[in-house]
């Protein structure tokens, strides 16, 4: 049965669309009119390399069974819809036309899949350690979340690293690490049936009788996509650095010993919350990954373009550690680069590119 799925966000998010598209259900990318307007006349192209091949396939949309369309936020009809893809950088959701969206989809009760670095506040509120902690200085609006029902709103772990060429059109995405989206379940089992659906009808695809890479996985634990935090705190955040930006392979292995303790603590912060040690990622599993990670972090990336707002994860668990009594020196001087480039930007008159 093909379902229907609209995806906020058409960079990153046309990574999860075009797995969804190979296995015949229908999406729906929110983006701005002129990128709307590209992806309904030539579709997108995702490139991904499949296992042991050298160089990466060209995917592109107009080949796939399922349908593509694109639409601005003030065209969205909801009722098509079976469930709502949250794919936006997190300071986007602030945009008026975003946010009028949001309310109304907060209103049609739609179950909602983040693959946003920075967790929706629903979500944490479904983790009982969270649920009471005072987190609203991490998020660029907290405002903008309160509508949505906690139990609807899910997250998944956006492990795959992809990134939009500069040099190519808006509908092109290269993936660089083809790993899985791991995502927790919702609160309501026909939700979770439905995800589980979609997890083996991705499962199941295939290009010229050769598996595909990134899948999506269910999982019943909600801790389970914490633990990009680790990764995200080791590596992502440390691209960000008070001259130039660098790669996450030299952020995380310019001093190994920093990135193991930085990553093992941000470990026992979601073991203190609940998660089990099955949950997590081993740092040795991260690090040999982050060897082929050779551009610095899309945060990095955003902060020398000249936005003055990204996620802030960094500070995120910053907040939280600190309220569970484990605050961490290399956590807060992690923060305290980001928060100094953000400052110079907005001084200068930066940007937040929507």
């Amino acid at each position: 049965m093909a379902r229907s799925i609209l995806i906020l966000g058409a960079s990153y998010g046309s990574l999860l669309a075009t797995k969804l598209l190979m296995a015949g259900h229908n999406v729906t990318l929110v983006c701005r009119e002129k990128t709307a307007e590209l992806i309904n006349r030539d579709g997108t192209e995702v490139r991904i390399k499949l296992r042991d091949e050298p160089t990466h396939r060209a995917i592109f949309s107009r080949d796939l069974p399922g349908k593509l369309d694109a639409a601005s936020p003030q065209d969205v009809v909801l009722s098509r819809y079976d469930l709502v893809g949250l794919a936006m950088q997190e300071p986007q959701y602030t945009n008026h036309t975003i946010r009028v969206l949001m309310i109304k989809i907060a209103a049609a009760k739609l179950p909602c899949l983040s693959i946003m670095n920075m967790p929706p506040p629903p979500y944490l509120k479904r983790i009982p350690g969270l649920a009471d902690m005072d987190l609203e200085e991490a998020y660029t609006n907290a405002g903008v979340w309160e509508r949505f029902e906690p139990g609807l709103v899910s997250l998944c772990s956006p492990d795959p690293q992809a990134f939009r060429p500069p040099e190519e059109a808006a509908n092109v995405l290269h993936v660089g690490l083809p790993t899985n989206f791991k995502a927790a379940g919702f609160a309501d089992e026909a939700h979770n049936r439905l995800l589980r659906e979609l997890e083996a009808d991705i499962d199941a695809v295939k290009l010229d009788g050769q598996d595909v890479p990134v899948k999506l996985k269910v999982f019943d634990s909600l801790f389970v996509p914490l633990a990009k935090w680790s990764m995200l705190l080791t590596g992502n955040y440390r691209c960000i650095t008070p001259e130039e930006p660098q790669s996450i392979r030299d952020a995380v292995h310019g001093d190994l010993k920093v990135s193991q303790s930085i990553y093992d603590h941000v470990d026992a912060i979601a073991r203190r919350l609940g998660a089990d040690p099955q949950d997590q990622v081993p740092f040795g599993k991260y690090a040999k990954a982050a060897e082929s990670l050779l551009k610095p972090s899309s945060a990095a990336r955003a902060v020398a373009a000249g936005a003055p707002f990204i996620e802030r994860v960094d500070l995120l668990v910053k907040l939280i550690s600190q309220q569970l009594g484990m605050p961490n020196a290399d956590i807060d001087r992690t923060v305290q680069v980001v928060d100094q480039k953000l400052n110079e930007k907005i001084v200068a008159g930066g940007s937040s590119a929507l």
